[in-house]
């Protein structure tokens, strides 16, 4: 698998959470607040075994706590679900962010960093998205989960638009939704087929579709 590790933070982080300690373990996390522990047990969990698979009591004992202190920081699981995905949402900010300062002012650069940032996302974990997860399994329309997946979903692809508008694309909107649709659908190919699938070709595709948008001088990958 090809990475980009001159990108700033951690890509796989937009979906691998690294769990606190479990059940009361000996370890730096058993110093974390009771707060952090739940929600990243919480995120951990969910990430494994689904939003619906995992209840609280599951939870709290992981995180060495009781319901009485999950509910205590989080009114219900529906708010801990909320609160899991503000935590991806932020984790996928500071990659943006590190795009940004890694290749400042050069926005082919950035396009190509998203497209090896969206490789080692898409064949690394064969959970998939947090985000996609969720609104598969949490389909009532009043979840609350469901606005933060469709505010976090278009604020990705408009962000992406900017980019490649700023790569100077001649259809900008065209070049990010081909994009954008092909990184979703690798990542379902990796649930699906494993990661030998189509998802191991997702680079080859992502930089052939940018040579076919972009001025030819400015195409190449760096």
């Amino acid at each position: 698998m090809q990475r980009n590790d001159t990108v700033k933070g951690n890509p796989a982080a937009m979906t691998t959470i690294t769990p606190p300690g479990l059940e009361g373990q000996a370890g730096p996390s058993c110093e974390l607040r009771p707060r952090d522990r739940i929600l990243g047990t919480a995120r951990d969990l969910f990430h494994k075994h689904g939003y619906r698979g995992v209840g609280v009591d599951a939870i709290a004992e992981a995180a060495g706590t009781n319901k009485m202190t999950l509910y205590r920081h989080f009114g219900s699981k529906d708010d801990l679900i909320v609160e899991c995905l503000h935590g991806f949402a932020e984790e996928a900010d500071a990659i943006w962010a590190s795009f940004e300062e890694t290749y400042a002012g050069d926005p082919v650069a950035q396009l190509h960093a998203w497209v090896q940032v969206g490789a080692d996302c898409a064949i690394s974990d064969e959970r998939g998205c947090d985000m996609v997860n969720a609104a598969v399994e949490l389909t009532e329309p009043g979840h609350p989960a469901r606005r933060v997946i469709e505010d976090f979903k278009t604020d990705q692809r408009d962000r992406l638009v900017r980019l490649c508008r700023a790569a100077g694309a001649t259809q900008a909107e065209l070049l990010a939704d081909t994009l954008w649709l092909l990184l979703e659908g690798a990542r379902v190919s990796r649930q699906s087929v494993g990661a030998e699938g189509p998802s191991a070709r997702f680079i080859r595709m992502a930089e052939a579709i940018i040579a076919a948008f972009l001025p030819r001088e400015t195409a190449s990958a760096p």
